[in-house]
């Protein structure tokens, strides 16, 4: 329980600094500590909620209007995609889908430090990146490899970045909810553990802003990225 408590706290922390790293932070331990079914229905409501704080806070800094729709439609696409294999795959194939998805993003981040994605480029791809991402928040709890990935390419200013991001995980989770709930993985106990994730989540990230503007993003990215490189050990020898 402490665990999950602190995993919460720093997410939030997370959240507020950088405008994401929820599910990159909670969905291994959680995983780790419960089952990936758990993890990804107690963050619906810290996804849908918080983000949609950000959205709005962020609303004068958007990307254009037409990439944002192509690339959140793709993803509530994938989303039902995830879905459907969050149910048909074994617990233990779906922990190997989170630690995959964890390395991914590690060699991602380690990569892509001279990468630069043109907006023209990205308008291109865009529709495959977000179903991408829809599949591996629907399946594995985080679509951070695909989705905020393509964004940092892009080079985004802070507020864009935060702005953007938030109004994808704003519609996937929006397709999201009902679909496990469809699914009865969004059950009534799960829902109250979610609301109390977002109370905890909403707690922190006040002082993640605060650091965000006076701290350099990258010790947050070199954090998280420490952080996920113990988790996909402690999911891989907690495997049966």
């Amino acid at each position: 329980m402490l665990i999950a408590l602190l995993t919460l706290l720093a997410a939030g922390i997370i959240k507020g600094a950088i405008g994401s790293g929820v599910p990159v932070l909670v969905v291994p331990v959680f995983t780790m500590l419960y089952d990936v079914k758990l993890a990804i229905a107690v963050l619906v409501v810290p996804n849908l909620l918080s983000n949609l704080l950000q959205v709005w806070q962020y609303r004068r800094y958007l990307l254009p209007i037409r990439f944002l729709a192509a690339f959140s439609i793709a993803g509530a696409l994938g989303i039902i995609l995830g879905t459907w294999g969050l149910v048909v795959l074994s617990p233990k194939l779906l922990s190997l889908g989170v630690a995959g998805a964890i390395v991914l993003y590690l060699i991602i981040k380690l990569t892509r430090r001279r990468l630069v994605l043109s907006y023209a480029l990205a308008s291109r791809i865009v529709i495959p990146v977000g179903l991408l991402g829809g599949i591996l928040q629907g399946a594995a709890g985080m679509s951070a490899p695909a989705s905020i990935t393509f964004l940092n390419a892009m080079k985004l200013e802070r507020p864009v970045f935060i702005g953007s991001i938030s109004v994808f995980f704003v519609a996937i989770t929006c397709v999201q909810i009902p679909a496990l709930l469809k699914t009865d993985i969004l059950t009534m106990q799960r829902s109250l553990y979610s609301v109390i994730a977002l109370g905890i989540i909403l707690t922190a990230m006040p002082l993640g802003a605060y650091l965000g503007n006076r701290m350099p993003h990258r010790w947050f990215d070199n954090l998280i990225m420490l952080l996920l490189s113990t988790y996909t050990k402690e999911i891989r020898y907690s495997l049966p």
